[in-house]
Formats: structure tokens, sequence, C-alpha cells
């Protein structure tokens, strides 16, 4: 068994997702800090981003490492709520739905993007990509009963 398939089976897991919470963002943090924004330690499996959005009620900057979907050449990524499989919305979500324009650091570089919550068949084909992706958000979207969002990340003028 391949060491990718290894993690994917871990990162499913219940266990997992009580421990990753407290701990992948904060290494992914401190790496991100560290290299100046070109390394994630959570992109050595998938491509990520660090998502800086406004707080939803607080309105200040919150900085997030997440997992991502690239599309199109850099032109967009996905993003997927999965919260590693537990039962709420994560909070960066919600950042989000009320404030859409961001900025996410992807490779060193930091890009003004605005999210759009996807629905319907948009949502389906972006969540069959997100599976080819990173199969383990399927176990995730099992263990939970909302639907786990998925936003759509587009490039905005500066």
């Amino acid at each position: 068994m391949s060491v990718e398939r290894i993690v994917q089976r871990v990162s499913a897991t219940r266990g997992f997702a009580r421990v990753a919470p407290h701990v992948v963002p904060r290494l992914d943090r401190a790496v991100h800090r560290l290299t100046r924004g070109r390394v994630l330690l959570s992109a050595l499996m998938l491509p990520g981003v660090v998502l800086t959005a406004r707080g939803a009620r607080s309105g200040l900057p919150r900085r997030i490492p997440l997992a991502c979907v690239p599309e199109g050449g850099g032109r967009g990524w996905l993003l997927v709520g999965s919260n590693f499989g537990r039962p709420g919305h994560p909070a960066w979500t919600h950042n989000l739905l009320a404030h859409p324009d961001a900025e996410i650091s992807f490779r060193g570089r930091d890009i003004p993007v605005t999210a759009r919550l996807l629905e319907g068949e948009e949502r389906a084909a972006a969540w069959r990509a997100a599976l080819a992706l990173w199969p383990p958000y399927a176990a995730y979207q099992e263990r939970v009963e909302r639907e786990i969002r998925l936003f759509r990340l587009a490039r905005r003028d500066a």
C-alpha cells in the first residue's frame, strides 16, 4: 500500500477528525510563516492555500490553511468545508458567506479572490473533482448530517 493511501485511510478515521483540527492548522501556519509563504506542510499530500477572510461577526482578518482543488491553471480554486467530518460547518465557511471578498496565499503569492457557495449541478461537479483529488471527503460526508459546503474562489482585480 502506498504512503498516500495510508494517509488517506488514516485521515478518514474519527480519531483523526478529533485530533487533526487542533494540530494540522497550527503546523501549517508555522511552516508557512517560516518559509515566507512558500510551503504548507499539508500541501505535501494535497494542494493548499492560506485563506484570509474577515470574521463573520468581528470583521477582523482570520487566517486558516486549507486544502484546495486548483482549477483552470490558477484561475480558480475549490474549497471544501469538510471540517474533517465533524458535525458543524467550519468557521471559515461562515466568514466567506458573510464576506465573500478574501485573499489566499497560493505557492507564495497573495491573490485577491471572491468566494461563491456552490449549489446544484455545479456543486455536484465540484464534489466529484474534490473526491477525485481526496477520496476521504466521502467518509467525512457519510459521518455528518449536514451537506458539506463547497466554495469556488475566483481571482478578482486587486
